[in-house]
Order: structure tokens, then sequence, then C-alpha cells
């Protein structure tokens, strides 16, 4: 693997594999009454997140200790960052502390880029503007994979928001790399203007392409970084690109319902649906954990040690 995880397409597909294999392997942590290992004691890890994320933030720090490493939290709200501090700065004074990784979220699309030029420790991007969410896609391969068992030619539709969503743009990269096929559905007015150029099928009626998906995950319409009308009122949205129970039960029988949250219940996706058996929403949040502890071992670690010998002491 690179040094750094800045976009999913940094990823070939044997190192993709690679990373769902570990994951699986440090996954059996959490079954033990002790969830810790001893691989990344001594290395300093740092979340430094401009943007709000309770989830993103609570999954890396958890990772990170059940590797035992040290974990520093860096929020911008009361920080030096609210007082004008630029990033640069920031990123001086972590590479003072000896940051090993920095896991940064934040609200301008390539600040990660940025930010690994400026540090010699390993760089995560846990979110970056409207651009990826490589961890995110990974979790949601982790996912389908525990589910469905191969990735290969399986059928992942992925619908709603797609304009303002980074999980999306990282999600058809990695599985477009595991070798799934993808298809994306959205009003026209939420999809890209360079969609074209995903390695993706477009659609805009989501019924057409129900029967034929494998998984369909469902995405957040974020009202918070729309400033115009995307479409003509939530209701009219939800009636033709939400998952209700009746659009469910037209998928095939093995497939199975994903959401990276936060939900907008009754918007893209019913009440019933979220809480069905179908729904992997739940399976998404533990998997996030054993994934970016497989991302922080890899790339602080190293891919030598046997991790099976590790887990079974």
């Amino acid at each position: 693997m690179k040094r750094h995880l800045i976009s999913a397409a940094d990823l070939t597909k044997d190192d993709a594999l690679l990373v769902l294999d570990t994951a699986e392997e440090l996954a059996q942590v959490a079954g033990r009454s002790i969830k810790k290992l001893p691989t990344l004691r001594g290395r300093t890890v740092v979340n430094l997140f401009f943007e709000d994320s309770t989830r993103t933030r609570i999954s890396f720090e958890a990772a990170a200790k059940r590797l035992s490493a040290d974990v520093i939290n860096f929020s911008a709200k009361g920080s030096s960052v609210s007082k004008g501090e630029s990033l640069k700065d920031t990123a001086l004074t972590l590479e003072a502390m000896g940051a090993d990784g920095v896991v940064v979220r934040h609200g301008a699309s390539g600040a990660p880029h940025r930010l690994a030029g400026w540090v010699r420790g390993s760089v995560v991007n846990a979110g970056d503007g409207t651009h990826e969410h490589p961890t995110q896609a990974l979790l949601d391969a982790f996912t389908m994979r525990k589910r469905l068992g191969g990735l290969e030619g399986r059928r992942v539709t992925i619908v709603g928001d797609v304009l303002h969503s980074r999980v999306a743009r990282s999600n058809v990269l990695l599985l477009d790399t595991l070798g799934a096929d993808v298809t994306v559905v959205a009003p026209p007015t939420l999809l890209p203007v360079a969609i074209d150029t995903w390695p993706c099928a477009v659609s805009y009626d989501l019924d057409a392409v129900i029967p034929k998906s494998d998984v369909i995950m469902m995405l957040r319409v974020q009202q918070e970084r729309m400033n115009a009308a995307y479409f003509p009122t939530v209701r009219e949205y939800s009636r033709r690109y939400g998952l209700d129970g009746e659009r469910m039960a037209r998928l095939p029988e093995h497939a199975i319902v994903m959401h990276p949250g936060p939900m907008n219940r009754g918007v893209e996706i019913a009440a019933d649906v979220a809480d069905s058996v179908r729904s992997t929403i739940v399976e998404q949040v533990a998997n996030g954990v054993s994934a970016r502890m497989a991302v922080l071992y890899l790339l602080l670690g190293g891919s030598e040690p046997a991790i099976g010998k590790e887990v079974s002491e």
C-alpha cells in the first residue's frame, strides 16, 4: 500500500483485498473479552476534524485504541484554527508532536492531499468536502462481502444525492476496482457534471433497477450543502427516489439495503426498511471499526507481521 490513503483510487485490487482480509482477521478481536492488540503501541494517531462527525471520529478513535495507539483528538472548534491558524501551521504543529498518523476530515476538497505534503506521518482521509471518503467505501465493501460473499460481478445500486456525496464517489471507484457493476440513480440535478467519467452506469428510474440489484445503497439528501432547489419538494423526492417497503419487496431475495448514515428516515429510506433484516446499517457501524483498524495497521504497522497469530493469542 501507499503511505497515505487519500482516495479510493489509491488502492489497487490487491491493496483493497489486503485491507478487507486484514479487517476480517481483526474483526475477531471484537469478540474477545480484551479487545486490544499491541500492534501500534508507541505510535500516535491524531484525529484532526475540521467538520463535526461524531460517528467517524469515534470509529477511528476506537480503531486506534484497539491497536494500542495513543490517540489525540484535535477539534477545530475552540482551537487555534478558529483563531485563524492555517492548515499548514496546524500540520507543522502535528509534525512537531511526532504524529505517526493523521486522520483528517475537512470541508474543503483536497485538504488531506495538501496535508500529506506537509507531514512525515501517514494521512488518512476521513472525508473532504464533496470529494471522497475512502474508509467508508472500505467498510461498505467489507459489509457486502460478509453478507454476499465475493464482490466480483455483484450489481450495486447507489441512490440519491450523488452530487454532494463523497461516499458515492469513493464507493464507485472502490467497487469498480473490486469487480462490481455499479449503477447510480438520482434526479439529473443531483448528479455531478462529470458523471460520465465515473466507472458506473447512470439511471434516473429507481423502479427499473431495483429487481436487478444485489445491493441498494441509499444516500442522505445533504440539504446543508444545497444552495438552491434541486428537486420540487421532499415529498416528491421521496416518492420517486425513496426506498419504502413496497420497493424493498421487489428486490431479489438475497439483496441487502445499506446506508452510510446519518439517515433521514421517511425521506430517502422508510423506517420499516431501515429496521428490517435486510438492512446492514448497524453492521456497517461495527464493521467500520474493523476496516479502520486494518487501514491504520497496514499504514502504520506494516503488512509483514502475521496478524492471525496476534489475534489468536
